[in-house]
C-alpha cells in the first residue's frame, strides 16, 4: 500500500496544486457523491471513495496541506508543531516519527477498529497453535516432541509496558480520552456528525507517554522460540496439549496467551482421497436401495455402480492396512453423510423413473385385456 507522501492527493481529487479551498470542496463533492457505497456497487467503490475522503480531509485543512506539500516537497518537518511528548518536530511524536501517521492519516474513514503505534491499549497475548506430526505408535504411548515457532515476547527494553517512562499512559490528544472522533459531513452530504474510531488509540482513549524505540509502544517484539510439547499415551489425531503463557505476549504488559500443540497422526486422519471416496459410496447406497426396491435396478445400475466402484477403489488405496480402528469410524461416519445427502436425489431419481415408464407403457396396456 502507499504512504500518504507517494499519494497525489490532488491528482485524486481533480484539482491543481494551487486550487482554493472552496475549488476542493466542490471536487470532492462531485466525486464522492458517485462513489459512496450506496450510490456506486462497483467493487472498488467504497475503497475508492475512503481514498477520495482522505484527500479532502487532508487538502481542506490548511496546516494539513501545509505539511503534506512540505513532505511531498522532500522536508517532511516544515510546519511540524512541537511534539507534546518531548522533543521538537516529530522525533518524540506518537505517530511514531512521521506527521501522515495520524489523524486522518491513519485510516479513520474504514470505521475499523485498530491499534495506532503508539496506543496505550493492553490486551491479552493469542494462542500459537503449532502442528506436531506423530506417527501411531508416539500417539498410543506418548511423546515429547521439541518445536521452533514465532511469536511475541515482552519487549525487553521497555520490560513490556511499550514506554520508557514510569507514567506510560496519557490521554489521547487526538479523541481526548473518548475513543473516537466526530466528522462532520453536514456541509457535504447533509448526514450530519457520525463517530469514527480513533485511529491514534484505537479506541482506547490512552496513548503511550514516551514510547519504547524498540517496540514502538506495544510492549512486545517478534522472536524465534523453541519450546518441548508432551503428548500423552493415547493421543488422538486432533488432540491438543497446552504450555501456558508460551503464547504471544500481551500488548502493554497484558498476560500472555498459550503454546497449544495439535498432534496430527497420519493414521486416523481421514482427508483427500479416503474422504471422497467414504462420502461416494454413502452417496450411492440409497440410489441402489431405492432402485432395487423400485423394480428398476437395471436401469440405474450400470449409473450407481460406476461411482460406488471408484469409491471403494479410493479408499482401498488409501493405505488402509495402516490405519487404525477411529480412521475406520471417522469413514463410516463420512459414509453415513454421504447417506444423507444422497437419499433426497435417489428418492427423487427413482419416482421420476417410474412415472417415465408409466407414461410410457400406458398407451400400450388396452393390448392386455
Amino acid at each position: 500500500m502507499a504512504t500518504m507522501n507517494e499519494k497525489d492527493y490532488y491528482a485524486i481529487l481533480g484539482v491543481s496544486k494551487d486550487a482554493s479551498k472552496q475549488e476542493i470542496q466542490k471536487a470532492f463533492q462531485q466525486k464522492a457523491r458517485k462513489l459512496h457505497p450506496d450510490i456506486n456497487k462497483a467493487p472498488d467503490a467504497e475503497e475508492r471513495f475512503k481514498e477520495v475522503s482522505e484527500a479532502y480531509a487532508v487538502l481542506s485543512d490548511e496546516k494539513k496541506r501545509a505539511r503534506y506539500d512540505a513532505m511531498r516537497s522532500g522536508n517532511p518537518f516544515a510546519g511540524a508543531p512541537s511534539s507534546p511528548y518531548g522533543g521538537g518536530g516529530y522525533a518524540g511524536s506518537p505517530f511514531g516519527g512521521s506527521p501522515f501517521d495520524g489523524f486522518p492519516f491513519g485510516g479513520a474513514w474504514t470505521g475499523q477498529r485498530r491499534r495506532g503505534r503508539a496506543a496505550y491499549n493492553p490486551e491479552n497475548g493469542a494462542d500459537v497453535v503449532v502442528d506436531v506430526e506423530l506417527t501411531r505408535e508416539e500417539a498410543k504411548h506418548g511423546a515429547r516432541r521439541g518445536v521452533t515457532y514465532r511469536h511475541y515476547e515482552p519487549c525487553a527494553n521497555c520490560s513490556g509496558t511499550g514506554s520508557m517512562a514510569t507514567d506510560h499512559a496519557h490521554t489521547c490528544p487526538t479523541c481526548g480520552g473518548a475513543g473516537s472522533i466526530p466528522v462532520d459531513m453536514a456541509s457535504l452530504f447533509g448526514m450530519g456528525t457520525f463517530q469514527v474510531v480513533c485511529p491514534e488509540c484505537g479506541g482506547s482513549g490512552k496513548v503511550v507517554a514516551e514510547p519504547c524505540n524498540v517496540c514502538g509502544g506495544s510492549g512486545r517484539t517478534s522472536v524465534t522460540s523453541e519450546a518441548v510439547i508432551e503428548f500423552a499415551p493415547g493421543t488422538h489425531d486432533g488432540d491438543t496439549v497446552r504450555v501456558k503463557g508460551k503464547g504471544h505476549a500481551g500488548t502493554n504488559g497484558a498476560a500472555a496467551g498459550d503454546l497449544v500443540g495439535r498432534a496430527k497422526v497420519a493414521a486416523e486422519r481421514l482427508e483427500g482421497r479416503a474422504a471422497t471416496g467414504f462420502y461416494l459410496i454413502g452417496f450411492m447406497l440409497p440410489f441402489l436401495a431405492f432402485s432395487a426396491a423400485a423394480g428398476v435396478f437395471t436401469v440405474f445400475a450400470a449409473i450407481c455402480l460406476v461411482p460406488l466402484v471408484i469409491g471403494v477403489a479410493m479408499v482401498l488405496t488409501s493405505d488402509v492396512l495402516h490405519r487404525s480402528a477411529l480412521w475406520w469410524k471417522r469413514g463410516v461416519m463420512q459414509a453415513l453423510n454421504g447417506v444423507g445427502n444422497g437419499l433426497f436425489f435417489a428418492l427423487v431419481a427413482v419416482w421420476f423413473t417410474s412415472c417415465s415408464q408409466r407414461m410410457f407403457l400406458a398407451p400400450y396396456s388396452y393390448y392386455y385385456f
